[in-house]
């Protein structure tokens, strides 16, 4: 009896040696419309779920999910892949899921971080119902600007030298557009406006954006205007000055400034808001009639202590049709907008809750006012609409509004719903650092400005530097594994839907610009310099970043300037101008023709993403639709070299050479968009790599996956 059972044992051991080995390379699925159908679905909604397998791979596939185990059907066969699919219902709450692969003894799971011997319930992916982010978003190329800094369209309307007392100083007009920003250049104005903006549509339009992204617009007395003066008009020193009338101080306190006295109140008067707001609402009728959309940024934690609700400077206190700021008397309408400490000092200088303790922004106090609550709500409401029309809103500091976290979730919840109802195609997107996920639930915020899924990572691994300039690691300098690893972490708390809505961007107008990080200088213009931020760049680097910018899942968004070359430190160093006439046009052509590429091919905006090879200083990854493939390749080092990449995990097939054609490649003196064509045998490519080289391959698949629909 135990010589048989030896037998059978042998017998066993020997048909095991004789299977091929589980591949799990071959192991596929993610969140996109190729692995699950709808990717957002509606509650009460089927999903068809998918899974890939290398063919004739594996015994069986299981999707589990809310306690159940649900058996797979193979559904369709392509390229030396099985596909595998099967179907749920949608229900009201979010469904986790992964899937188990049993091949002989073997049993090993899938979840978002690839391949496990054991599930894991904090990797599962997840499925958020009636989570429903604008289609328009996905992919869309953005621009931001800086409306001060881009073009200057309307002199009369630029604010003159000592108009403002601001922050213990008074402004000045800068007549040199070249002029780099001082290091307290808050108080420096060069006369960048709609019209400006307006002025250069063509431009925009031909560069390939299409949604324009604007720093704050709305009245305030600094050049970045996070300090809100007034909600509900745009300042007339980006609209339209056509009135001036003289009298008052803006600061009443400044008796030593004679010429403060003669302080002309373009700001207050209505005319010019009322012409401000007109001029803004055609400049949005313009770019939409060229296919583009306009995202205003929406400051609602803190205003201004120039805010007309406030009114520390005293500047709305004896106007007509102004109310008392609550900093002038304890009887104003606005006293309970802010947090006050100290009550009984009226009129005698009060002192309130100031955002990071800054007097200069306080905090609204949305707890204490459900005035002001649906008043911010209606602000929200009064831009998405007729006749402004704007197609959405990016949150400041959004995480930091209210005083508790829980205010802070129902406000974003209202916040949405009047925004939604209004304009249903709107954007909301937040600035948020650290783990967004409690806000993306489908019924707050759609996305977020993407730093730690894209900007962070990839400027460790292409520069070795901090996004401020502040520090320089060589341990996370062109270490891919910390890239991945950061990468894989990150996007899975922003699921698919809004993965492909958030906002790629290498620069802002809150870090250095990512052309002044590839010097891997650390530094800020107040002890380095201004010349520092350009010396010893690397343009190549930058393209490297703007090629996986232009094919990496989300909305590559382009700070203004940056392509056409514009360095600086972190702020006010960043805030230069546009460098009209003085372009470095090879920067700006790479933008156009990358812009090209992430536009002509549309599954770069909602295909899959698999990490297919890296070792130090190199990289490349695949994006892939069922018949569409497309190889990104980065060379960060210093030298040439030849890598191998094993491009069939996109789907291309092992069994027959596969041509791919190279579509994109930058080296370190320039790039070409020359067509050129590899083979792939067996699936495996081989490239010769230049020093600080991207490349860009392109391949369809003659035999695309077709797969067989279920029956009703």
């Amino acid at each position: 009896m135990e010589r048989n059972n030896a037998d059978v044992m042998k017998k066993m051991q020997y048909i095991l040696n004789m299977r091929p080995v589980l591949n799990t390379e071959a192991l596929f699925s993610d969140g996109s419309d190729y692995y699950r159908c709808p990717s957002n679905p509606k509650a009460g909604e089927k999903v068809r779920i998918r899974f890939r397998t290398k063919r004739n791979n594996v015994d069986m596939v299981y999707l589990v999910y809310d306690g159940k185990r649900q058996q797979m059907e193979r559904v369709a066969k392509s390229n030396g892949f099985d596909y595998y699919e099967t179907s749920i219902i949608m229900g009201e709450e979010i469904v986790r899921y992964h899937f188990e692969i049993t091949y002989g003894w073997v049993t090993c799971y899938y979840n978002y971080q690839g391949v496990s011997m054991n599930p894991e319930e904090r990797l599962e992916f997840e499925i958020y119902p009636d989570y429903d982010t604008p289609e328009w978003a996905k992919g869309a190329v953005m621009y931001q600007i800086f409306v001060d800094r881009f073009y200057n369209g309307d002199p009369s309307n630029d604010v003159e030298d000592r108009e403002y007392f601001y922050i213990g100083d008074t402004t000045s007009r800068v007549r040199n557009w070249g002029k780099v920003p001082a290091v307290m250049g808050v108080r420096e104005f060069y006369g960048g406006d709609l019209q400006g903006i307006l002025d250069k549509l063509d431009y925009l339009q031909d560069l390939g954006v299409d949604v324009i992204y604007l720093n704050p617009i709305f009245v305030s007395p600094s050049n970045h205007k996070y300090d809100i003066q007034d909600y509900e008009y745009v300042d007339p020193h980006y609209g339209k000055i056509v009135e001036d009338i003289e009298g008052g101080l803006l600061n009443e306190g400044d008796r030593e400034n004679a010429h403060a006295q003669k302080f002309i109140k373009r700001v207050t008067d209505k005319k010019n808001l009322e012409a401000s707001n007109e001029l803004f609402a055609h400049l949005v009728d313009e770019i939409h009639k060229r296919g583009m959309k306009v995202i205003l940024d929406g400051v609602f934690n803190h205003c201004g202590s120039f805010n007309k609700w406030m009114d520390r400077e005293r500047i709305y206190e004896n106007q007509e049709g102004y109310p008392k700021g609550a900093y002038i008397s304890a009887d104003s309408p606005y006293r309970y907008y802010f947090n006050f400490y100290d009550e009984n000092r009226w009129p005698y200088n009060p002192t309130y809750d100031g955002w990071w303790t800054h007097d200069t922004l306080p905090k609204l106090n949305y707890e204490a006012s459900r005035e002001l609550y649906d008043k911010i709500l209606e602000i929200g409401k009064k831009w998405v609409s007729a006749p402004y029309n704007v197609d959405g809103w990016r949150l400041d500091v959004a995480a930091d509004l209210g005083h508790s976290n829980e205010f802070n979730h129902q406000f974003w919840k209202d916040f949405r719903k009047a925004v939604k109802d209004a304009n249903p195609n709107a954007i909301i997107l937040a600035e948020h650092y650290g783990n967004p996920e409690s806000w993306l639930q489908g019924d707050e915020w759609d996305t977020v400005m993407n730093y730690d899924a894209f900007m962070e990572p990839l400027t460790w691994f292409l520069t070795g530097m901090e996004k401020h300039s502040d520090e320089c690691r060589d341990d996370l300098y062109g270490n891919s594994d910390a890239f991945i690893g950061a990468m894989k972490t990150h996007m899975r708390a922003l699921h698919m839907s809004a993965l492909y809505t958030s906002m790629n961007e290498l620069s802002n107008h809150d870090h250095s610009r990512f052309l002044t990080r590839t010097n891997r200088r650390v530094g800020r213009i107040s002890y380095a310099g201004a010349e520092a931020a350009s010396q010893n760049i690397n343009p190549a680097v930058m393209r490297e970043g703007v090629v996986v910018q232009m094919t990496w899942p989300g909305a590559p968004t382009v700070y203004y300037g940056d392509e056409a070359g514009v360095c600086g430190f972190t702020d006010p160093d960043n805030r230069r101008t546009y460098p009209w006439g003085h372009e470095d046009q090879m920067m700006i052509a790479f933008h156009r023709d990358m812009i090209k590429i992430h536009k002509e091919y549309g599954f770069l905006s909602n295909g899959s993403l698999v990490f297919l090879w890296n070792d130090y200083q190199g990289l490349c990854f695949g994006r892939f639709s069922h018949d569409e493939r497309m190889i990104v390749i980065l060379n960060n080092r210093n030298e040439d070299r030849e890598v191998e990449i094993e491009v069939w995990k996109t789907g291309i097939s092992r069994l027959r050479d596969s041509v791919l054609k190279r579509i994109m490649l930058s080296y370190r003196d320039g790039y070409t968009t020359e067509e050129y064509e590899y083979t792939a045998k067996a699936g495996v490519i081989k490239v010769p790599m230049p020093a600080f080289g991207a490349m860009v391959l392109y391949h369809k698949c003659e035999n695309p996956t077709i797969f067989v629909e279920e029956e009703n």
